[in-house]
Parts: C-alpha cells; structure tokens; sequence
C-alpha cells in the first residue's frame, strides 16, 4: 500500500482518539481504530469515515494483555503491509480515595496505561524501524503528572511513566533506524467529564492561564505538529493552557 497508514489506539469511542483518527483520514491517512469493549461504536465510526470516503477498518485487541496488544500491531501490519505513525489514546482515568487504594487498582491502571502503551510503541516501533521511511509513535500523558490533584494516585503513578517510557523508545529506536520517532502529548483540559456542574467547568477554566476550556482540536493540533516535524523526538509536549505552571487560588478543583 503507497498510502500512509496510522493506528490509534482507544479511538472506538467518541473520546480524542476518534478526533484525531478523523483528521488523520482527511488528511490522507489510512487510519485502523483501535477498540476493546466499545466495537458498536468503532464500527460506526469506520462506516462515517467510509462514508465520507475515507479508507478505515476497525480492530480489536484487549492492551492490558501483552498477546493481544502484540497481535493487534500484527493484524494492521498483515493487513496493510505498513506502519507510518502510531498514536497511544487508549487510557483508564479512575477516581478512587487514598484510604481505598488496592494493589488490584495499581496493576488495573498499569496494565492498560503502561504495559499497553509500550508493547504497542514497542511492536510498531521496531516493525517501523524496518521501514525505509521509518515512522512515528505518539503517547498519551498527562499535564498533572506535575502537579496531581487528589483522588486519581493510581492514575497519576502509571501515567508519571509515560515520559520515560517516551525518552527510553525514542533512543532504542533512533539507535535502529533513525528515521523512528517517539515523542508524547500531555494534555490538559480539552474534554472535561460531561458530569461536571457549570461551577466546576469554571472553576477549571480559570485555573488556566487562558481561562478557558481546551478542545479536541487543540490536541489534534499537537498531534499533526508531531507526526509532521521530523526533527522532534523524545520530547513531551504539554497542551493545557498553562494549567501546569499556574497554582490557581482554588484549593480544591475537580479532576481535569
């Protein structure tokens, strides 16, 4: 296949995944969406993009097990015979106290936020550094490794990872081909909980520099810079409107 081809993870759903999967499509990309439970939603999603003329297939794949992620770079390999760029959405963010923490909710955040993200960039990193052309991985973290917020430790704990996880790749396969890339996105608030009051939102709003709400865009946006600038690698790009460099004078703001 002459066309580029880019996996994103956890785009089944109607969440950043499936956002820059679209733009990914409109921009000439061969996309294959990744999804684990949400496969209704994935096969609408591919139907739109068909739709609109767009070439997108749906794939499976369980991340938190090593198998199934391995296989799932496998299958759009054998299906496509190439891998330009791989974008990690697929993540758990799960609100637990400190006082109710289990070792169960550890490895349940670990296994899909991290053990997932690696085997797929470790897979499709090393498949791409067969490839003249090379490729382009992008993770997932988050602006509030830096400054967490309570209630989300075990969150936080796998998602702190993602940084070097990010640097140490970005070696190990610039060492094999140079052409490979890995960089991540730490993204602030561009899609809060649908759950939140109009009070919350606000007071998420003003925590930013901004003083306002990301969108999608914003990180889809970061997305393209990173795929298109071949000089950037091994860095983490933060999109959060200043939210990580800011102490708002909220003492306590919802999880965003």
């Amino acid at each position: 296949m002459s066309r580029p081809v880019a996996l994103i993870t956890g785009s089944g759903r109607r969440r950043l995944g499936w956002e820059i999967a679209r733009t990914l499509a409109q921009q000439g990309y061969v996309v294959a969406l990744h999804y684990f439970q949400s496969q209704q939603s994935a096969l609408a999603n591919v139907a739109e993009l068909r739709q609109d003329g767009y070439h997108a297939e749906a794939f499976p794949a369980d991340l938190r097990e090593p198998t199934s992620a391995g296989q799932l770079i496998e299958n759009v390999l054998t299906r496509f015979g190439r891998l330009d760029v791989l974008v990690n959405a697929a993540a758990i963010w799960e609100s637990r106290p400190l006082e109710d923490i289990t070792a169960d909710d550890l490895r349940h955040h670990w296994e899909t936020n991290v053990l997932g993200t690696f085997v797929c960039a470790q897979q499709a990193g090393l498949a791409m550094a067969r490839q003249d052309q090379g490729g382009c991985i992008i993770n997932f973290g988050d602006w509030a490794i830096l400054r967490p917020y309570r209630d989300y430790a075990a969150y936080f704990v796998s998602k702190g990872t993602i940084p070097t996880l990010t640097r140490v790749l970005a070696v190990e396969l610039a060492l094999r081909n140079p052409r490979v890339r890995v960089n991540a996105i730490l993204p602030g608030p561009v899609m809060v909980p649908d759950t939140l009051t109009p009070q919350e939102r606000d007071a998420i709003a003003r925590a930013t520099l901004v003083k306002r709400l990301g969108e999608p865009r914003h990180v889809v946006q970061a997305v393209l810079y990173l795929i298109e600038n071949d000089f950037v690698t091994g860095a983490c790009l933060t999109v959060d409107g200043g939210r990580s460099i800011f102490a708002p004078d909220e003492s306590s703001l919802p999880g965003a």
